[in-house]
């Protein structure tokens, strides 16, 4: 498809912001600096081995260690959910991450407990501890004993590696579990999470292939009020896979800010390949749309404290179709500005480059966005690998580490720029957030008859003004959870029942439900495609029609979350808060009529209920900030039911605010109340 001249000149502006030289980096008031530790060969096996890289992280001027404590299911320490490792360098009773923790403590070093949360095993023989999730969930146990992440054709591993699916209840709460443990029991600065979202090794690019547990499958099935097996790119699957993830982070967040506020969070996300800029937007991407996993999501909702995206390029890669360094740029940037609130720091991997590629990359990462934002620091892979040549087996870790170390540190060769990238100690990154709090959080759990209620969908409301707040669906537990909420009062909705909450700053609230739904149960008809082809390019604002979810069957005063996409056919992209250029769905004929208020959903003006959309006659806004020619919109909403069976219609048609409405005005939802 033909690309905008906005889009050329966009992609020309990253071009040269890639080729451009690099300033000289300020003196830091506070940054997040660290080296990611990994567990695979020396770094954490004894006292001797944490000594260096305590030493070797003072040395470079860092004040983090991101050192990898759970591996597969097992733990590098003694006090956890996950078993001690039964690594024979590891002998007991040495606990590897107390030693870590006090001796990094001593240096004025923070630690990162770094965990693979979908890891369970690897290789043929299996671990020796009878407890080990492997021997109790993997391939030998049965029925929902059984956590093994499956593909859709059936594989269980990824090469020799076993996984455990993330839609699993037992599973998902397991990885929760382990972080908290880790939380309640040792003093580190910090929960890491590693590959916190669905595997590679997919049936096709964007092709989520994996998730298909049966305990998983038979979950969304009764969720969603289907009885089929879903296509890998099934849009609800897809989506209700995404939200597992989600919710995993979201819960770990929480908990962990209930035991201890201050420990930060964070997770090491995907950039695979080109950024979002060259790919067609954020959905487009294959870390949403085909790892399943919305760190964006995350950090706009304030569910994680530090981003890491592991913009794992090779510098010297700078031409043609496989330009690494350009993708690394778009990476980096997108990063940047997309905190939201939060904090972001880049990724590299020294274990792909030569050292002075990696500290071009350090500078890189330091600097500021085209749109003027800056990362707080950076973290590099790995402490065990630091180039190439010791990723190679060329030259010993030690002495590739020295020369990076002084690289980083010290005016040399590798960086000619002044001063050196890290030429001072510098005080790790605050999170006024968590030190100086605006707003609380609450969490809770609806429960049915003594039972827990899974997969239900939770409100929230102002006390004070009744006014819709959020929305968010309990996981396998029942349990639900909001962030960042202004103090004050609050109402909580789900099956009937409400509930009363006060959210304080700087606190956890907590709240119970307990529903009174009988027998009624929602059910949801399949995603409805959209045409195989699509015009593109037409002048000015134009959209097509390109897919929704199916048609529900609710409850009397049920609720459900409907999706629509649209195509940009035209010439000229959505902006979104920008009035001329901004996109909407509106209100449309026949019913409720153009602009008309409708009984299925609204902001509670002129007789519509308030479900949280932007006005009582605009239905919902994109969930990306920009929509480009030739991407897909993606809008998301919220309707609900009459409390009067009967079967009820809402046409909606796109529209550019202060501009157009545009095409394919014959779209609308049938909604079933019995």
């Amino acid at each position: 498809m033909g690309r905008s001249r906005l889009a050329i000149a966009t992609s020309f502006a990253v071009l040269l912001s890639v080729l451009a030289p690099l300033p000289a980096i300020a003196a830091p008031v506070s940054q997040f600096r660290a080296f990611w530790v990994d567990a695979f060969g020396d770094g954490l096996n004894d006292e001797g081995q944490i000594d260096s890289v305590v030493a070797a992280t003072k040395a470079a001027n860092l004040n983090a260690i991101v050192a990898q404590v759970v591996r597969r299911g097992d733990c590098w320490c003694n006090h956890s959910l996950a078993p001690r490792t039964d690594v024979l360098t590891v002998p007991p009773p040495f606990d590897p991450l107390t030693s870590l923790v006090a001796k990094a403590h001593a240096q004025g070093i923070e630690v990162h407990a770094w965990i693979i949360a979908t890891g369970m095993w690897k290789g043929s023989t299996a671990p020796r501890d009878a407890q080990h999730i492997f021997n109790l969930h993997g391939p030998a146990a049965t029925g929902g004993a059984n956590w093994l992440d499956v593909r859709s054709d059936g594989a269980t591993q990824l090469g020799d590696e076993y996984l455990l699916d993330p839609g699993h209840p037992d599973a998902a709460q397991w990885v929760v579990d382990v972080a908290t443990s880790l939380v309640a029991n040792y003093d580190i600065d910090g929960i890491n999470l590693d590959r916190i979202r669905y595997p590679d090794g997919n049936l096709g690019t964007n092709v989520p292939s994996w998730g298909y547990n049966a305990t998983a499958l038979s979950r969304f099935r009764a969720a969603m009020g289907r009885a089929d097996r879903p296509a890998a790119n099934d849009a609800q699957w897809t989506q209700w896979r995404r939200d597992q993830v989600t919710n995993i982070v979201r819960k770990i967040y929480l908990q962990s800010y209930s035991l201890k506020p201050r420990v930060r969070i964070s997770a090491d996300t995907i950039a695979y390949g080109y950024g979002p800029q060259s790919q067609g937007g954020w959905t487009s991407t294959r870390t949403y749309a085909e790892q399943l996993q919305d760190w964006r999501g995350w950090m706009q909702e304030g569910i994680l404290d530090l981003n890491i995206p592991m913009d794992y390029k090779r510098d010297a890669d700078n031409l043609g179709s496989n330009n690494q360094r350009r993708m690394f740029s778009e990476w980096a940037q997108f990063a940047k500005d997309n905190q939201f609130g939060r904090q972001a720091v880049v990724g590299t991997a020294p274990y792909l480059n030569d050292v002075a590629s990696t500290v071009r990359q350090v500078r890189e990462s330091l600097a500021a966005s085209p749109a003027g934002n800056s990362a707080v620091g950076w973290v590099g892979y790995s402490y065990r690998t630091p180039d190439a040549l010791a990723n190679s087996g060329a030259r010993t870790a030690a002495a590739s580490r020295a020369e990076l170390i002084a690289a980083l540190t010290q005016t040399s060769t590798f960086d000619t720029t002044t001063p050196p990238v890290f030429a001072a100690p510098a005080p790790i990154s605050a999170m006024p957030w968590k030190t100086a709090p605006t707003t609380g959080h609450l969490q809770g759990q609806v429960s049915n008859g003594g039972a827990t209620v899974v997969d239900a969908r939770v409100d929230l409301y102002s006390a004070t003004t009744g006014a819709y707040q959020a929305s968010r669906t309990t996981d396998a537990r029942g349990w639900f959870g909001f962030i960042d909420l202004v103090p004050g009062a609050y109402r909580v909705s789900s099956g009937g029942a409400s509930a009363s909450a006060t959210v304080f700053a700087g606190q956890v609230g907590s709240v119970s439900l307990t529903s009174n739904a009988t027998a009624c149960a929602p059910s949801y008809g399949p995603w409805i495609d959209g045409p195989p082809s699509v015009p593109s390019g037409i002048p000015g604002f134009h959209a097509v029609w390109y897919g929704q979810s199916g048609y529900a069957t609710l409850c009397p005063g049920g609720l459900l979350t409907g999706i629509v996409r649209y195509y940009n056919s035209g010439s000229r992209g959505w902006v979104l808060g920008r009035m001329g250029d901004a996109a909407y769905l509106g209100t449309w004929n026949p019913e409720p009529g153009q602009d008309r208020p409708t009984k299925l959903g609204g902001d509670g003006q002129l007789g519509s209920p308030n479900t949280g959309w932007p006005r009582y006659n605009r239905v919902a806004v994109p969930t990306t900030a920009w929509v480009g020619p030739g991407q897909v919109a993606w809008f998301s909403f919220t309707l609900q039911a009459p409390a009067t069976p009967g079967t009820y219609r809402l046409s909606i048609r796109p529209l550019v605010e202060g501009s157009a409405w545009l095409e394919d005005y014959g779209v609308f939802w049938y909604v079933t109340v019995r």
